[in-house]
Protein backbone atom coordinates (compact mmCIF):
# COMPACT_ATOMS: atom_id res chain seq x y z
CA UNK A 1 0.00 0.00 0.00
CA UNK A 2 1.42 3.62 -0.91
CA UNK A 3 2.44 5.55 2.50
CA UNK A 4 1.80 8.99 3.25
CA UNK A 5 3.92 11.56 4.06
CA UNK A 6 4.62 14.99 4.70
CA UNK A 7 7.76 17.03 3.49
CA UNK A 8 7.98 20.54 4.81
CA UNK A 9 10.57 23.47 4.74
CA UNK A 10 10.63 24.80 8.48
CA UNK A 11 12.13 27.01 10.64
CA UNK A 12 13.72 26.17 14.03
CA UNK A 13 10.90 27.34 15.88
CA UNK A 14 8.42 25.57 14.24
CA UNK A 15 6.79 27.79 11.68
CA UNK A 16 6.39 27.32 7.89
CA UNK A 17 5.79 30.85 6.50
CA UNK A 18 6.39 33.40 7.42
CA UNK A 19 3.85 37.13 8.97
CA UNK A 20 1.51 38.07 6.19
CA UNK A 21 1.74 34.46 4.07
CA UNK A 22 -1.34 34.81 1.29
CA UNK A 23 -2.16 34.84 -2.09
CA UNK A 24 0.69 36.72 -3.85
CA UNK A 25 2.36 36.69 -1.16
CA UNK A 26 3.39 33.31 -0.82
CA UNK A 27 5.31 32.44 2.23
CA UNK A 28 4.85 36.51 3.76
CA UNK A 29 8.06 37.14 5.19
CA UNK A 30 9.58 33.88 5.08
CA UNK A 31 11.02 33.11 1.15
CA UNK A 32 14.32 32.11 2.90
CA UNK A 33 12.44 28.71 4.01
CA UNK A 34 13.12 27.47 0.25
CA UNK A 35 16.46 29.21 -0.53
CA UNK A 36 17.95 25.62 -0.53
CA UNK A 37 15.83 24.88 -2.87
CA UNK A 38 18.17 27.01 -5.30
CA UNK A 39 21.68 26.75 -3.38
CA UNK A 40 23.60 24.36 -5.26
CA UNK A 41 24.69 23.08 -8.55
CA UNK A 42 23.29 20.49 -8.26
CA UNK A 43 19.94 20.16 -11.01
CA UNK A 44 16.81 18.32 -9.40
CA UNK A 45 15.82 15.23 -11.83
CA UNK A 46 12.18 16.28 -10.94
CA UNK A 47 11.71 19.80 -10.91
CA UNK A 48 12.81 21.97 -13.58
CA UNK A 49 14.87 25.23 -12.15
CA UNK A 50 15.80 23.65 -9.35
CA UNK A 51 19.93 23.31 -8.32
CA UNK A 52 20.34 22.16 -5.20
CA UNK A 53 23.47 20.98 -2.61
CA UNK A 54 24.44 17.87 -3.79
CA UNK A 55 22.49 16.39 -0.54
CA UNK A 56 19.41 18.07 -0.74
CA UNK A 57 19.13 17.19 -3.98
CA UNK A 58 19.76 13.52 -3.28
CA UNK A 59 16.70 13.88 -0.38
CA UNK A 60 14.47 15.66 -2.45
CA UNK A 61 14.38 13.94 -5.87
CA UNK A 62 14.31 10.69 -3.42
CA UNK A 63 11.14 11.80 -1.54
CA UNK A 64 9.63 13.85 -4.54
CA UNK A 65 10.07 10.65 -7.25
CA UNK A 66 7.76 9.19 -4.79
CA UNK A 67 4.81 11.12 -4.92
CA UNK A 68 1.73 10.09 -7.39
CA UNK A 69 -0.71 12.75 -5.45
CA UNK A 70 -0.21 15.86 -3.05
CA UNK A 71 -3.51 16.67 -0.51
CA UNK A 72 -3.11 20.31 0.05
CA UNK A 73 -5.60 22.48 2.65
CA UNK A 74 -7.06 25.09 1.48
CA UNK A 75 -4.86 28.00 3.13
CA UNK A 76 -2.01 26.25 1.35
CA UNK A 77 -4.04 26.14 -1.77
CA UNK A 78 -4.82 30.48 -1.44
CA UNK A 79 -1.27 31.14 -0.15
CA UNK A 80 -0.27 29.22 -3.48
CA UNK A 81 -2.09 30.90 -5.91
CA UNK A 82 -4.02 28.17 -6.37
CA UNK A 83 -0.70 26.60 -7.96
CA UNK A 84 -1.58 28.23 -11.07
CA UNK A 85 -4.60 25.77 -11.54
CA UNK A 86 -1.99 22.81 -11.52
CA UNK A 87 -0.12 21.10 -8.80
CA UNK A 88 2.45 21.77 -6.23
CA UNK A 89 4.73 18.46 -7.74
CA UNK A 90 4.81 18.37 -11.80
CA UNK A 91 3.58 14.94 -12.08
CA UNK A 92 0.83 14.47 -9.24
CA UNK A 93 -2.73 15.02 -9.04
CA UNK A 94 -3.59 17.68 -6.32
CA UNK A 95 -6.55 17.30 -3.83
CA UNK A 96 -7.44 20.21 -2.20
CA UNK A 97 -9.10 19.70 1.48
CA UNK A 98 -11.59 22.53 2.20
CA UNK A 99 -14.66 23.07 4.02
CA UNK A 100 -16.36 25.34 1.81
CA UNK A 101 -16.73 25.57 -1.91
CA UNK A 102 -14.06 26.18 -4.31
CA UNK A 103 -15.41 27.17 -7.60
CA UNK A 104 -11.94 27.92 -9.00
CA UNK A 105 -10.52 24.67 -8.89
CA UNK A 106 -9.42 23.18 -12.21
CA UNK A 107 -9.62 19.89 -13.95
CA UNK A 108 -6.40 18.89 -12.44
CA UNK A 109 -7.66 19.37 -9.76
CA UNK A 110 -9.92 18.16 -6.61
CA UNK A 111 -11.65 19.53 -3.93
CA UNK A 112 -12.77 17.13 -0.99
CA UNK A 113 -14.79 18.48 1.70
CA UNK A 114 -15.92 15.45 3.26
CA UNK A 115 -12.65 14.95 5.69
CA UNK A 116 -9.39 13.55 5.64
CA UNK A 117 -9.90 10.21 5.47
CA UNK A 118 -11.86 10.75 2.09
CA UNK A 119 -9.11 13.21 0.84
CA UNK A 120 -6.61 10.54 1.46
CA UNK A 121 -8.73 7.65 -0.21
CA UNK A 122 -9.00 9.32 -2.96
CA UNK A 123 -5.64 10.60 -3.19
CA UNK A 124 -3.84 6.85 -2.56
CA UNK A 125 -6.40 5.86 -5.52
CA UNK A 126 -5.19 8.47 -8.13
CA UNK A 127 -1.51 7.97 -6.83
CA UNK A 128 -1.64 4.83 -8.82
CA UNK A 129 0.37 2.91 -5.65
CA UNK A 130 2.88 5.44 -5.25
CA UNK A 131 3.15 7.81 -2.19
CA UNK A 132 0.65 10.65 -1.13
CA UNK A 133 2.21 14.12 -0.08
CA UNK A 134 0.60 15.95 2.49
CA UNK A 135 0.62 20.04 2.14
CA UNK A 136 -0.13 22.60 5.04
CA UNK A 137 -0.16 22.29 8.59
CA UNK A 138 -3.61 21.82 8.88
CA UNK A 139 -3.64 18.78 6.95
CA UNK A 140 -0.80 17.19 8.30
CA UNK A 141 -2.68 17.33 12.18
CA UNK A 142 -5.80 15.64 10.68
CA UNK A 143 -4.16 12.99 9.04
CA UNK A 144 -2.00 12.43 11.98
CA UNK A 145 -5.50 12.77 14.32
CA UNK A 146 -6.74 10.06 11.98
CA UNK A 147 -3.73 7.68 12.08
CA UNK A 148 -2.78 7.98 8.90
CA UNK A 149 0.97 9.47 8.41
CA UNK A 150 3.35 6.98 8.04
CA UNK A 151 6.20 9.55 8.24
CA UNK A 152 7.25 13.34 9.10
CA UNK A 153 10.17 14.96 6.93
CA UNK A 154 11.49 17.98 7.98
CA UNK A 155 13.61 20.11 5.68
CA UNK A 156 15.04 22.34 9.06
CA UNK A 157 15.71 25.87 8.05
CA UNK A 158 18.51 27.41 10.95
CA UNK A 159 16.04 30.85 11.12
CA UNK A 160 14.10 31.98 14.01
CA UNK A 161 10.78 33.47 12.32
CA UNK A 162 8.91 34.42 15.41
CA UNK A 163 5.88 34.30 13.98
CA UNK A 164 3.27 32.83 11.19
CA UNK A 165 1.79 29.92 10.49
CA UNK A 166 3.17 27.05 12.43
CA UNK A 167 3.71 23.77 11.35
CA UNK A 168 2.64 21.71 14.08
CA UNK A 169 -1.07 22.53 15.23
CA UNK A 170 -3.10 20.68 18.91
CA UNK A 171 -2.54 17.02 19.06
CA UNK A 172 -4.92 15.21 21.27
CA UNK A 173 -2.18 12.46 21.95
CA UNK A 174 1.33 12.28 21.75
CA UNK A 175 2.79 11.11 18.70
CA UNK A 176 5.83 8.63 18.82
CA UNK A 177 8.56 9.53 15.85
CA UNK A 178 11.38 7.11 14.98
CA UNK A 179 14.19 8.88 13.36
CA UNK A 180 15.37 7.31 9.87
CA UNK A 181 17.76 9.90 8.81
CA UNK A 182 19.75 13.17 9.47
CA UNK A 183 21.22 14.49 6.75
CA UNK A 184 23.13 18.03 7.24
CA UNK A 185 23.29 19.90 3.88
CA UNK A 186 24.26 24.02 3.16
CA UNK A 187 20.99 26.26 4.31
CA UNK A 188 18.71 23.41 5.86
CA UNK A 189 19.10 20.07 7.87
CA UNK A 190 17.24 16.74 6.62
CA UNK A 191 15.19 15.12 9.75
CA UNK A 192 13.20 11.93 8.68
CA UNK A 193 11.40 9.91 10.60
CA UNK A 194 8.44 7.61 10.74
CA UNK A 195 5.65 7.32 12.99
CA UNK A 196 5.82 4.73 15.31
CA UNK A 197 2.63 2.46 15.40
Amino acid sequence: MSKVFSAHAVSVDGYITGRDPGAGRGLGDAPMLFDWYFDGDTPSGVFDGFKLSGPSARIFDTLAGRVGAVVAGRNTYEDSDRFGGGSPHPAARLFVLSRRAAPEISERQTLVTTGIEDAIAAAREAAGGRDVALMGGGVLTATLEADLVDEVILHQVPVLLGSGRRFFQELPKHVRLCLVEAVPAPGVTHLHYEVAR
